[in-house]
């Protein structure tokens, strides 16, 4: 190996360690759900993204079992050559009938779809308008792109019109968000989104990882929420959270888009189809998902009882609905002191820090389930109350 090379990555391993620290994998055991087992402990899981508990749910695990033998582990091979079966083609359908869209592509993950959707989309005559606190995937997909990338700052639609006006010699303008912010919980502002981008002429994509399955009266996401199902463009978003919590994301829209997709986006065209009895699993639970609103109910319940606590604790949460919320606690190492405490205190969550969030902005995130039951919450928040003696001392 070059010794130069590795010199190099020693040394920047060496700062990052005595800096913000390195990243270490947390090995858990026994299947997702409200609870965890973590080296032999029992924690209360508020760190996982399976929001309507559908990762344990028998019916969905039934019948990925059933697909698992009937069709084997994979295909071993992409869409394009033999790796295509029934499921893939129906649970396109199904997707496309959730969200209101004319067609739905599946890929390996949300972050595939969002790396192959814009270089397929737009070229050096377009320009894409992208929100700052977009995810990750977002922002990797489009600086892919030979488009021209403008960031305006979260949230602000006043610049993003400004922006949108500067652009106006563009041959296509894409308005790119999420619908929930994985970092904060807030929602996209999606109305006045989706009028600027109609007064405008620009396409307005969205990817709704967070709200699939879990916003709007059937689960279909941000835009149902508002009461705008059908009028996003582009749509993406994951099997991989509220639905299953297996494997897969998607986009979704009009049929010329989800067609050119296929033709041209890179990750769906060189990469194996999604696992069979993984796309079963997924449809099973978008079925249960649709046939179940008591789910996102309870988990509206659930949810709006801890960020209530939480605050009468003292906590600073920021205001919000969703599920994902930010316990705000800046300066230093305070987030990681808070999450460790609580994890002695048998309540699995995890600080964010900078670079994941912006320095002063550090925070817990906790995010709840519809799986999770009163004593499971009065335990988390009891934890939560006890973990007020790590702020006294800082």
């Amino acid at each position: 190996m070059n010794a130069a090379l590795l010199e190099r990555l020693r040394t920047e391993l060496d700062e990052r360690r005595a800096t913000t620290g390195l990243r270490r994998d947390l090995v858990v055991s026994g299947a997702q759900g409200p609870t965890l087992d973590v080296g032999g402990e029992r924690l209360v899981n508020l760190a996982s993204n399976d929001y309507l508990g559908l990762a344990g749910d028998p019916e969905v695990l039934d019948a990925a079992r059933r697909a698992l033998r009937e069709t084997g582990l994979g295909v071993a091979a992409g869409r394009v050559l033999c790796g295509t079966r029934a499921v893939h083609g129906e649970l396109e359908a199904r997707i496309a009938e959730l969200v209101g869209a004319e067609d739905a592509v599946l890929h390996h993950s949300c972050f595939d779809a969002n790396l192959g959707l814009f270089d397929a989309l737009v070229g050096p005559q377009d320009v894409v308008l992208s929100d700052a606190l977009n995810h990750a995937s977002l922002i990797d997909g489009i600086r892919l792109t030979r488009a021209r990338r403008h960031v305006y700052p979260h949230a602000d639609l006043d610049e993003l019109e400004r922006l949108l006006t500067a652009s106006a010699d563009a041959r296509h303008r894409l308005i790119v968000t999420d619908g929930v912010f994985s970092m904060d919980g807030d929602l996209a502002a999606l109305p006045r989104l989706a009028e600027l981008a109609e007064r405008h002429d620009a396409v307005l994509v969205v990817d709704d990882s967070h709200a699939t399955g879990v916003l709007g009266a059937t689960g279909a996401g941000t835009a149902e929420h508002f009461g705008l199902r059908g009028r996003v463009d582009v749509l993406t978003g994951t099997l991989g959270k509220a639905l299953g919590g297996g494997a897969g994301g998607f986009v979704a829209g009009d049929r010329a888009v989800v067609e050119t997709l296929r033709q041209l986006s890179r990750p769906y065209i060189f990469t194996n189809a999604m696992a069979p009895a993984l796309a079963v699993a997924a449809l099973t639970a978008i079925r249960v998902a649709r046939r179940r609103p008591d789910l996102r109910a309870r988990l509206a319940a659930n949810t709006a009882w801890l960020r209530g606590t939480l605050r009468d604790l003292g906590y600073e949460v920021p205001p919000g609905e969703h599920a994902i919320i930010p316990v705000m606690l800046r300066g230093g190492t305070l987030a990681a002191d808070v999450a460790s405490a609580l994890r002695r205190d048998g309540v699995l969550v995890f600080a964010l820090s900078h670079p994941v969030v912006p320095a002063g902005e550090e925070r817990i995130r906790v995010q709840v389930s519809a799986s999770h039951t009163a004593g499971q919450l009065e335990r988390a928040a009891a934890a939560f109350g006890r973990a007020r003696a790590v702020l006294a001392g800082s």
